[in-house]
């Protein structure tokens, strides 16, 4: 009996052993599933906090992209040259007063050359005053071609007008310039040449031979 009872009681021992070993470790089990559940939920918030900048970085990144790619098409724009400007009735009164103005110089300055009446260092005057005046003239014109030729300028048709307007009035300054210029040539040369003709009678009188 006594051998019965001492095993009885070591089995009871066993059983509340294990029992408390059993609900030990349903205690570490459910800390575990609660620690899981919290490192889930702490994972979704920082998921959907992830979704939500991404989304925040790609509507800003759209938007600025959107934007930039609108002002390229707005400067792309400025670059072309519309009907308006190519029309413009004061580009072809540059181009010509160009052409006057070089007809002009080239015929004033071969007369002067010609007239035998300027000594060596005036006519290289002449050439300065002339030389400078095209060089300017031509520097109108390429500015004149780089308004109205598209991919050159970014301007708008008011831009580009008013640019135009400027020129015209310039070319319009060099053909008064280079008309008041020969003009008072003119008149120099006709006085040079009165007075070589006075010369020559005077010394023709007084029986002076060269």
């Amino acid at each position: 009996m006594k051998k019965i009872a001492c095993l009885y009681f070591i089995i009871t021992i066993l059983a509340i052993a294990t029992t408390k070993a059993q609900v030990q470790e349903l205690e570490q089990l459910a800390l575990d599933i609660e620690k899981l559940a919290q490192l889930k939920s702490i994972l979704t918030n920082m998921y959907k906090g992830y979704e939500i900048l991404t989304k925040g970085y790609n509507t800003v990144k759209d938007l600025t992209e959107g934007n930039f790619n609108l002002h390229k098409v707005f400067l792309d724009g400025l670059l072309e040259v519309s009907p308006t400007v190519k029309k413009y009735k004061r580009i072809a009164e540059i181009i010509n007063g160009q052409k006057v103005l070089v007809k002009e110089y080239k015929t004033a300055f071969s007369y002067f050359k010609n007239i035998n009446v300027f000594e060596e260092g005036e006519i290289d005057y002449l050439s300065q005053v002339y030389g400078s005046l095209f060089n300017r003239s031509l520097k109108n014109i390429d500015e004149l071609l780089m308004v109205i030729t598209s991919n050159q300028l970014r301007m708008n048709d008011a831009e580009r007008l008013k640019i135009i307007d400027r020129i015209y009035d310039d070319m319009q300054d060099k053909l008064s310039f280079l008309h008041d210029f020969n003009g008072r040539m003119a008149i120099v040369a006709q006085q040079k040449k009165s007075a070589l003709e006075e010369i020559k009678v005077l010394e023709k009188l007084h029986g002076v031979q060269h």
